[in-house]
């Protein structure tokens, strides 16, 4: 299911908050509301870290991750270093990484299995990426914008893109992605799909402005109606291999 909320009045949750298969970040100095909402979800599931990132609490635009990995900025102290890794599953791998376009949240997004970039991302970043967040990488630009990761947010289910993507770049992401891409909005018409939401792929977090259309939209495309809980994804993901191969 998709739940609104808001960090301090502000609806931007994907910019205070990093949504996994693995773990979730939140950021630290919000009211306690905005933990209490994701950790009533997600907390029999998986950790939930308070952290931030170079002393920011904008954390979900500092960093890019999945079940495999976290990438931070080269400019993470070595106490938040430690910090998360303390807390994050031993199965994450947790990296700093050189890059000039340091809000990594802004010029990547990816699942479990591929990642989009910023078409002047560093070769060396791309590799590092690559091979800690065991992903395919595409250099791409989501309607023409080539802040991939403020402008796109999807699963291992389905992804939600910037409104003004053509039908012709959707159908290439989805092929790209191999999930079900729908353009669309989140907190009342923002194109800034990551900033207002984040996903995985049995739960979604949106801004508290988010309409009710918008929210049955992020339900429909990342399938979050369909099970509640990720065992029950595991199985139907298994039961559609077995079909297939069959």
């Amino acid at each position: 299911m998709a739940v609104r909320t808001s960090f301090e009045k502000n609806n931007n949750v994907g910019c205070f908050a990093k949504l996994t298969n693995a773990y979730c970040l939140v950021a630290v100095g919000g009211s306690e509301n905005f933990y209490s909402v994701f950790e009533g979800e997600l907390s029999d599931h998986i950790p939930v870290v308070h952290a931030s990132i170079a002393g920011c609490r904008i954390i979900g635009r500092m960093c890019v991750g999945n079940r495999h990995g976290l990438l931070v900025p080269s400019s993470t102290t070595d106490q938040e270093l430690q910090h998360l890794r303390n807390c994050l599953p031993d199965t994450v791998r947790l990296q700093r990484v050189e890059e000039r376009l340091s809000a990594l949240g802004n010029v990547a997004a990816c699942n479990d299995y591929v990642a989009l970039i910023h078409s002047d991302l560093d070769r060396e970043t791309e590799e590092i990426l690559a091979d800690s967040l065991k992903v395919e990488v595409f250099r791409q630009t989501v309607a023409d914008q080539v802040l991939v990761g403020s402008y796109s947010a999807f699963s291992n289910q389905g992804g939600l893109v910037h409104p003004k993507t053509s039908i012709e770049d959707q159908e290439e992401l989805s092929s790209l992605l191999q999930v079900p891409l729908v353009a669309g909005t989140v907190n009342q018409g923002s194109e800034l799909i990551a900033a207002g939401l984040v996903v995985n792929d049995w739960c979604a977090f949106c801004g508290a402005d988010t309409t009710s259309t918008e929210v049955s939209v992020v339900e429909s495309v990342f399938r979050l109606g369909d099970a509640a809980q990720p065992s029950t994804f595991a199985t139907a993901m298994r039961d559609s291999l077995i079909d297939s191969m069959a």
